[in-house]
């Protein structure tokens, strides 16, 4: 179970962490079978999908959870051959909702964040010992007034607002640190050109020499009918921005415009689709979330 926050946590909030584990008092949405564990009332407005794409296996893993500390949406798109990406993803994701189901209060959501994911990095390793393998993993918790993000590797997350999709990761593939290089002038303009058409991830978990991951520079005030979108590669590959916006603006549950994301991109073209997974988000601030 995942560490307190010594010295952040006073002695009313360690209580209620304490309470917590013992009750596990908590309601998911899991991408096994699309089931949600409601309890003691709380729910979490969400909608999930997943297509494996032209892949024989399906590596992603998605989930949501939703405790009173708010909730937490949770993607990894496991790297490795045969089963070994699944199960890096799954580590994954287990770990960081291992650690977040006992808290009450989340005060400090950035070092929940990287001691969460360091946590998971080393599982992961520990795992595959000698094998080759690792996970991009994505994660955004929201509380009653702002919602804050991690990643390590290509997950894109962003915020439907107002019929537009905002964007707020950036990623850590190889096109990214090259316009960030350049940026801090550090490499030359021409090199940062040469390298825009590489997409290779450069972190990600379970690799040798694992690096800081992307969080937030400020969380973001929500708004009562945000919604956040988490997506795997299969399926920002596949479909344009707008294209994502037209879908969310079309109405319906959240379930229901998962369900027509994943749909949309198994029908193009693309013989080298990726596996795909989408959550989306109902954010804190609408009443829905946090009834």
């Amino acid at each position: 179970m995942g560490m307190t926050e010594a010295g952040f946590i006073g002695a009313a909030a360690l209580a209620c962490l304490v309470a917590a584990v013992a009750v596990r008092v908590w309601a998911m949405f899991t991408v096994e079978g699309n089931q949600m564990e409601d309890r003691d009332g709380l729910q979490a407005d969400a909608g999930i999908s997943q297509t494996t794409g032209n892949r024989e296996l399906q590596d992603d893993r998605a989930q949501v959870l939703r405790t009173q500390a708010g909730v937490l949406a949770v993607i990894a798109d496991g790297i490795g051959k045969k089963n070994t990406g699944r199960v890096c993803a799954q580590i994954a994701v287990d770990t960081v909702l291992d650690w977040f189901e006992p808290y009450c209060v989340l005060n400090q959501p950035d070092y929940f964040f990287r001691t969460a994911f360091y946590e998971a990095n080393r599982r992961i390793q520990a795992t595959l010992e000698e094998r080759k393998g690792g996970t991009s993993l994505g994660a955004v918790f929201a509380n009653e007034t702002h919602l804050y993000y991690a990643l390590a590797g290509n997950i894109r997350i962003a915020l439907f607002r107002g019929g537009e999709l905002i964007p707020l990761s950036k990623g850590q593939t190889l096109d990214i640190l090259a316009a960030q290089a350049w940026k801090d002038g550090r490499i030359s303009r021409q090199e940062a050109v040469w390298s825009m058409e590489e997409k290779r991830i450069w972190n990600y978990l379970g690799m040798d020499g694992f690096h800081e991951i992307e969080i937030a520079d400020q969380p973001v005030k929500t708004k009562s009918g945000d919604v956040v979108l988490l997506a795997t590669c299969g399926i920002f590959e596949e479909l344009s921005w707008s294209e994502l916006e037209d879908i969310l603006a079309g109405g319906g549950s959240l379930q229901e415009q998962a369900d027509a994301v994943i749909q949309a991109a198994e029908q193009k073209e693309d013989p080298q689709k990726e596996n795909g997974s989408v959550i989306l988000m109902r954010a804190a601030a609408d009443d829905r979330a946090f009834s």
